[in-house]
């Protein structure tokens, strides 16, 4: 798809994963081409130059798109970008996105983050400080569930899988609570009986 169609498609819809996927392969090709060189007597480009230039310009991408009050996918993606180099910034932007957002998307997509950081106690302030079960899609709670058994809280994840008996479609809760109690007992028969 086009640079522009792109760009038209994010500014009326700032949480269009795909599109914003998309351009920011644009980009970052874009930047890493920028700092190739075809000419054989120029120094060798070092590829960790490129990669930064590269999540830069997914940086400003955006931060261009984070601007807008509706926006946040592109919160989550900065959180995503900054967590390594400034970790209280990032998770201040994925709380931003948890709360511009009121059907529990942005948090799910927030707490994925920092699960896939290997941030499991992050990720399950972030979503007890936010989920609100009766409002909130169930893959929320199930997001926390989850990030409370990674972060051997099994007690907690008894806890917050309890908490989805609060939403009011119970057929769409009743997948993700087969597969939940499963993860539970699979915790508690590797932790013990004192678990």
């Amino acid at each position: 798809m086009h640079e522009d169609s792109l760009r038209a498609m994010l500014v009326d819809d700032p949480n269009n994963a795909e599109a914003f996927g998309a351009l920011a392969e644009i980009v970052r090709r874009r930047a890493a081409e920028s700092h190739s060189s075809d000419d054989p007597l120029a120094a060798p480009v070092d590829e960790q130059e490129k990669e930064r230039a590269a999540e830069l310009a997914v940086w400003s991408l955006a931060e261009e798109l984070a601007g807008n009050p509706r926006g946040w996918y592109p919160l989550v993606e900065l959180g995503r970008l900054s967590l390594h180099d400034d970790p209280e910034g990032a998770l201040r932007r994925l709380t931003t996105a948890a709360e511009r957002e009121p059907t529990g998307r942005a948090l799910v997509a927030a707490i994925a983050v920092l699960r896939d950081a290997g941030q499991p106690v992050e990720a399950l302030g972030l979503g007890v400080g936010h989920w609100r079960a009766r409002e909130h899609v169930p893959e929320a709670g199930r997001q926390i569930v989850l990030a409370a058994l990674e972060a051997d809280r099994p007690f907690d994840a008894k806890h917050h899988l309890g908490s989805l008996d609060l939403y009011p479609d119970q057929g769409e809760v009743a997948p993700i609570r087969a597969e939940l109690e499963q993860a539970i007992a699979r915790a508690g028969a590797q932790t013990g009986p004192h678990a």
